[in-house]
């Protein structure tokens, strides 16, 4: 099988949580790939994200000559193209649900995505929130807890060994650390917390975060 050369298009560090999806789980795969990041916040973002994806939007992964274009479009295709890397558990049941789950990240939780944007660097901690976005707070904690019960026993992520659904719930852990002062208060008996822990204990979240922070200073140098 040929090697496929990667280019991964994403959007500013510190807002972009579709970008940090398929980011991480590439690097947590050790795969090599050409990051080419878009500013989102550049009066002419439409126009440069155009000039990689008729789609209009970040991120997209070039693979050689063949464009994907949605986050867990490229993370199904990294985790077929390398399944050394193991981005699925290997036992059917883990799959199965670690599936569901990162569907329903993908498709749901529209309270706190609308109310609670990723700022990755921020902290805006908030004791109460409308009741939706409380609704998917809870939701999220229960799920977390309900995976790393049942299939969490030989390591610190949902499904023991990081995947694709670590990949999917990696900028929900950062909204949760943003926006929210105490998860108990949403049903957390620590599970989701140290979960949380083990995400950004992650050397490859901390790049993210040195790369968030070299933009921000970017923008204050060109706001100068």
């Amino acid at each position: 099988m040929a090697r496929d050369t990667y280019r991964l298009v994403i959007g500013s560090k510190h807002w972009s949580s579709w970008s940090l999806r398929p980011w991480l789980a590439m690097k947590q795969a050790g795969l090599d790939f050409e990051e080419i990041r878009i500013n989102l916040r550049a009066p002419n973002k439409k126009e440069l994200i155009l000039q990689h994806s008729p789609a209009g939007k970040v991120p997209v992964l070039w693979a050689s000559d063949l464009l994907i274009w949605d986050s867990l479009a490229i993370l199904e295709y990294i985790a077929e193209r390398h399944p050394d890397a193991q981005l699925w558990p290997s036992d059917s049941d883990a799959r199965a649900i670690a599936r569901s789950v990162s569907a329903e990240m993908h498709s749901g939780f529209q309270a706190l995505r609308e109310h609670c944007p990723m700022k990755f660097l921020s902290q805006e901690l908030r004791d109460t929130h409308i009741e939706p976005v409380e609704a998917d707070i809870r939701r999220i904690v229960a799920l977390w807890g309900d995976c790393r019960r049942r299939f969490g026993g030989e390591g610190p992520f949902l499904f023991s060994r990081f995947s694709v659904a670590d990949a999917m719930y990696a900028p929900v852990a950062s909204r949760l650390r943003t926006y929210v002062n105490d998860l108990a208060a949403f049903g957390d008996d620590g599970t989701a917390s140290a979960y949380i822990e083990a995400l950004y204990a992650l050397p490859a979240m901390d790049e993210w975060k040195r790369g968030a922070e070299a933009e921000r200073e970017e923008a204050v140098e060109g706001a100068g």
